[in-house]
């Protein structure tokens, strides 16, 4: 981007995707910070019970599996060799579709698809993994009158405030972050809504999953949540290229948007995984006497078990769960 000012969304789209950005980087995510799908394979293992289990739900032995923001492909990888450890049992055919902008990394397996497009009608599972905080947003501030102003950016970083939030964004702000003290600030979640209906609507019948640092109405925080990452670290967010710039989602307002035929849940990661056989309890130590070295296997999975479900940290995660055809078991705690 240039030092014209110019909003949030408009800096980061460029600093994040442009022919020079963050995630065209070599190194991609895993360079820079750890999400789930990297802090142990369980995670992958969760996922791949979730495969297997929504194609039961669907009767289907063949199905899709689409990533969304895949990275280099590492959570792709990962199912896909707990599927042939025997996750899947015999005879489930998964089709695996990597959804990334950065180019297909090399030595990936080949069985894994790489296109930086949904694909259309798939039948199975969509799982989006710390993406939704990656779609760029505008950000509003109140003034010293309450009035919603769009924050202006340069590429350093200076901000100022523009003109007044109008039609569609002030339609958002007013349903989802109402901005009324002088100084509150929040991410216009739009975009993000916009994006996960656009993913719901890509199946053709199946589940699709967010998971993502989030927040609810009532609940959102008084200065929004705009930070930036580099090499492990949290920085300052400047949308010049050189980090990570992201965001919490409302994944409320996502579910509330692509609500039209699809059965929305909201929970967090920790009642998620607890879901899919992960829940970080230790083995009996009485293990330890009969089976030595199975116990000390379970005990380093529990370690890592912990740290995917942890209070203040991964397990505080949320995790929304839409389900895009009738006939499929309802969820008990609807949004």
């Amino acid at each position: 981007m240039t030092d014209d000012w110019c909003g949030w969304r408009e800096a980061a789209e460029t600093a994040l995707y442009g022919d020079e950005g963050f995630y065209r980087r070599p190194e991609g995510p895993a360079g820079h910070f750890r999400t789930s799908v990297h802090a142990s394979p369980l995670f992958a293992s969760a996922v791949a019970r979730l495969v297997v289990g929504t194609a039961r739900e669907l009767g289907t032995e063949s199905v899709d599996l689409v990533d969304v923001g895949a990275g280099r492909g590492e959570l792709l990888t990962g199912v896909l060799t707990a599927l042939r450890a025997g996750a899947a049992g015999p005879g489930l055919v998964v089709r695996a579709h990597a959804v990334e902008l950065a180019p297909r990394p090399p030595g990936l397996d080949p069985a894994i698809e790489w296109s930086a497009e949904l694909p259309q009608g798939t039948k199975g599972l969509l799982f989006a993994n710390e993406w939704l905080d990656n779609v760029p947003t505008d950000i509003a501030e109140a003034d010293a009158d309450g009035v919603a102003r769009y924050v202006l950016v340069r590429a350093d970083g200076t901000e100022r405030l523009g003109d007044p939030v109008t039609g569609a964004d002030a339609e958002w702000l007013a349903r989802w972050w109402p901005l009324t003290v002088p100084g509150s600030r929040a991410e216009i979640g739009r975009p993000r809504d916009e994006a996960w209906t656009r993913a719901v609507d890509s199946m053709a019948e199946g589940v699709a999953v967010a998971v993502d640092y989030a927040h609810v109405r009532g609940e959102r925080p008084p200065f929004g949540t705009l930070t930036g990452f580099r090499a492990g670290r949290e920085v300052r967010p400047v949308p010049d290229g050189s980090c990570d710039l992201t965001s919490h989602v409302a994944l409320d307002a996502c579910a509330a948007a692509a609500a039209d035929g699809a059965v929305a849940e909201l929970l967090d990661q920790r009642a998620a995984l607890k879901e899919l056989g992960i829940s970080g309890e230790r083995p009996p130590l009485a293990r330890a006497s009969t089976d030595p070295a199975g116990y000390v296997r379970a005990l380093a999975a529990a370690g890592e078990a912990a740290e995917l479900t942890a209070r203040g940290g991964l397990g505080d995660f949320g995790w929304l769960r839409q389900r895009t055809a009738p006939g499929l078991r309802p969820v008990p705690r609807p949004v």
